[in-house]
């Protein structure tokens, strides 16, 4: 038996080893910084089918695609940018084609890269996109393309935005759990799916403004691009006109019915030769070790400090969460940094707890005093995300960015009857005081309970809109009615006051480099 066990135990180990070696073969394959020549004819072949995020994982295992034990795609929405930046310049690339099958983005992502594209057209290159199935943020992005190509039996969602929401209320009934919540803030809708069965009017509101708003800023892109009217794509969409790839074209929506290797050959003619063996279409991640060599630098710096993620406490560990500690960290280091003339940082979260927030505005009120600093918000910058956003000196969004959200709540689960009735369970508790009981999970609050946590909701809100008005320089009664928990798209934000500027990353870096006097 000891025998069979020790064999059993080397035969893992030397798997795991095996295992190490992989991963650190693949990864180390994936990271190398190994500079790369481009041929005088090459296209940079955009293939956007991994999830675009703010920052690159750190987490080896999310570089490998372990069907084919090959390195997978790690690029963040900056990189993803700063090479079509560099491609602009690159006397090689002679254009870009966008082959846009399973795009994987949020829509004030694709509006990033969509502007990026729109920057790089000025440089004379061509855009050509291509998809099996364009999804309306995928077509939202290859709108802005030259040419864009769709398969024969191909397909595209163009038929409008729509939201649906699942709610539990009976699920938690039927198995003995009640819901108790507490907020400040109608439109505060995170607890509704534990409470109702269907949207709330306040809800219901809110989120066919953003659709709507959503919609208008898609379709406008769009409109401007392919030189139809907004009114006519909305009867395009309302009539569900876009059946089939003939549809498409018939309504302009595309340039061609064509295959992939059609396009490639159209790609081919456009390099000026003769066959796809003439010319490199050169993949992003490759790309990216291509040198910059028109980059100029400053010894002036401009901090580009990302928060992507959940905002939690400074205990909390684990990835796509945005820690207290390290974020603030991280502010400080670029605040007493005298080599750092200003500060950007890039807001990419739904929120989270609100005293991980208030240590992070601590620290953003610490560095406005020292240099120019300016928040540039991603898809979401709403609730604790925008609280950490509210005071700085310039806060930019896109218009498809959802933010707001100014509200705070509380949500308790009663498991009593789960315990009692359907369990067996029960409890008996001793208290040395009064409220010394209040969270035991299988008793209802109070009255007297529900008032005190009311009461320091309450209180947390009116902090919360009391920071926004003096960040924002607007009155308490203005925030409080804009607030409530309701959300807006970055488009309506600016038009509340909420946001300064509509735009991405590169209009915040802008806006930092001119503030802070850093050239180039």
């Amino acid at each position: 038996m000891f025998a069979s066990m020790l064999g059993f135990i080397l035969t893992f180990v030397f798997i795991f080893i095996f295992m190490i070696a992989i991963v650190a073969g693949i990864t180390q394959s994936f990271s190398s910084d190994k500079e790369v020549t481009l041929d005088k004819k090459s296209v940079l072949h955009l293939t956007l089918d991994f999830p675009i995020k703010e920052i690159t994982s750190d987490n080896p295992f999310e570089m490998i695609d372990f069907n084919s034990m090959e390195a997978k795609v790690n690029m963040s929405l900056f990189d993803i940018n700063r090479n079509i930046e560099k491609a602009a310049k690159d006397k090689n690339i002679k254009g870009i084609f966008l082959d846009l099958d399973m795009l994987d983005a949020g829509f004030s992502s694709v509006y990033e890269i969509r502007e990026a594209l729109k920057e790089f057209k000025k440089s004379g290159k061509f855009i050509v996109a291509y998809s099996e199935i364009y999804t309306i943020g995928a077509y939202y992005l290859a709108s802005v393309a030259d040419e864009v190509y769709l398969v024969n039996e191909g397909y595209m969602d163009f038929k409008g935005l729509q939201l649906t929401q699942l709610f539990f209320k009976g699920t938690l009934e039927k198995l003995g759990i009640e819901a108790q919540p507490i907020r400040h803030g109608k439109y505060k809708s995170a607890i509704e799916p534990f409470i109702n069965d269907k949207m709330s009017e306040a809800n219901k509101t809110q989120l066919t403004s953003i659709l709507m708003s959503l919609n208008n800023s898609i379709l406008k892109d769009i409109s401007e691009s392919r030189k139809i009217s907004v009114e006519q794509l909305n009867i395009i969409a309302d009539s569900f006109l876009i059946r089939s790839p003939k549809d498409a074209l018939s309504k302009k929506l595309i340039d061609k019915i064509a295959y992939k290797d059609d396009v490639i050959n159209i790609i081919v003619n456009k390099c000026g030769a003769k066959n796809i063996e003439d010319i490199d279409l050169i993949n992003l991640r490759k790309y990216n070790n291509v040198p910059n060599k028109d980059k100029k630098y400053s010894k002036d710096k401009i901090a580009v400090i990302f928060a992507e993620g959940e905002i939690v406490d400074r205990y909390s560990k684990g990835e796509g969460i945005i820690n207290s500690a390290k974020l603030s960290k991280l502010i400080q280091d670029a605040r007493l940094d005298n080599n750092i003339k200003a500060i950007v940082l890039r807001v990419n979260s739904p929120g989270g707890s609100v005293i991980a927030s208030d240590v992070i505005w601590r620290e953003m009120i610490l560095a406005k005093k020292a240099k120019p600093v300016i928040v540039s918000m991603g898809n979401y910058a709403a609730s604790g995300g925008y609280y950490i956003a509210c005071m700085a000196d310039t806060i930019v969004a896109s218009p498809t960015t959802i933010t707001g959200s100014i509200g705070v709540f509380g949500l308790y689960f009663n498991f009593k009857k789960l315990l009692n009735d359907k369990l067996g369970i029960t409890t008996e508790a001793v208290k040395s005081n009064k409220f010394a009981d209040l969270g035991i999970p299988d008793k209802p609050l109070s009255e007297s309970h529900k008032l005190i946590i009311q009461n320091r909701l309450d209180d947390i809100y009116n902090g919360f809109i009391t920071k926004v008005s003096e960040g924002r320089k607007l009155s308490i009664n203005h925030v409080d009615s804009i607030a409530q928990g309701r959300v807006w798209t970055g488009r309506e934000a600016k038009e509340i006051g909420l946001v300064d500027i509509v735009g991405g990353l590169n209009k915040a870096i802008e806006i930092a480099a001119k503030k802070a006097n850093v050239k180039d």
